[in-house]
C-alpha cells in the first residue's frame, strides 16, 4: 500500500520538475500585471478540474486578490460575461482536445482575451488556438487503468496554489490583509490571538 503513495509522489515530483521556469515566470508576472492593472484572474476547467480551479480562486480571494471561476461548459451559455478586457484566463485541460475547451479558447481569442493554457499535452487542438501555454509532463494517473483524473489534478492543485502564493508575495500581501478576509474558524481565532481548544 505504501508503494502506491511512493509512486504517486515520484510522479508528482517528475511533473513539477518538468515545469519550464522561464514560462512559469512569464505566467506569474502576467498574472501580477493583470491584477495591478485592475483586472482579475479567471480559472476555467471542467470535470475534476472544477474543484481545483475553485481552490485557486479561494486562495486568491482570501488574500484580497480578484479571481473568479468560469465553468468551461457554461461559459458559452452566457457566463463568458464575467471575462472583462483586462482579465487573464487560465484554461485547464489535461488533453487539450475537449470540444468545450477548444470552443472556449476560440471565443476568448476572438474577444482578444489574454489566455494561458495549462495542459499535459503539447500537441493538442487547444494549443493550436492559445499562444501562451504551460505544458507539464505526466507519466501516469496512478490508477489501475491510467485513466482517472488523479495525479493530473494533484499536479494542477500544487501548480495553482504555488501561482497564487507567488502572486500574493509579489503583490505585497501581508498577514493583516489576510486577517481581514478570514475572521472565522480556527484560523480566524488564531489570527485574533485567541486560545484554540484542542
Amino acid at each position: 500500500m505504501i508503494k502506491y503513495y511512493e509512486d504517486v509522489l515520484a510522479t508528482l515530483r517528475d511533473s513539477v520538475d518538468s515545469i519550464n521556469e522561464p514560462t512559469y515566470e512569464c505566467l506569474v508576472q502576467q498574472c501580477v500585471e493583470t491584477i495591478k492593472n485592475g483586472g482579475k484572474i479567471v480559472a476555467s476547467g471542467l470535470g475534476k478540474n472544477v474543484p481545483i480551479c475553485e481552490k485557486f480562486v479561494g486562495t486568491m480571494n482570501s488574500m484580497g486578490l480578484d479571481a473568479r471561476f468560469l465553468h468551461t461548459n457554461t461559459a458559452v451559455h452566457g457566463d463568458l460575461g464575467i471575462v472583462r478586457k483586462n482579465d487573464l484566463v487560465l484554461l485547464l485541460s489535461k488533453g487539450g482536445n475537449t470540444v468545450e475547451t477548444v470552443m472556449l479558447a476560440q471565443y476568448l481569442k476572438e474577444r482578444r482575451s489574454r489566455i494561458w493554457l495549462l495542459t499535459f499535452t503539447e500537441q493538442c487542438k487547444s494549443a493550436e488556438v492559445v499562444d501562451e501555454k504551460l505544458v507539464l509532463r505526466l507519466t501516469n494517473e496512478g490508477d489501475e487503468w491510467d485513466i482517472m483524473p488523479n495525479n493530473s489534478t494533484s499536479v494542477y492543485l500544487i501548480l495553482l496554489q504555488g501561482v497564487a502564493i507567488e502572486i500574493g508575495r509579489r503583490m505585497g500581501i501581508t498577514m493583516e490583509d489576510f486577517k481581514v478576509n478570514h475572521p472565522g474558524g480556527g484560523i480566524g481565532a488564531k489570527l485574533r490571538g485567541e486560545t484554540i481548544w484542542k
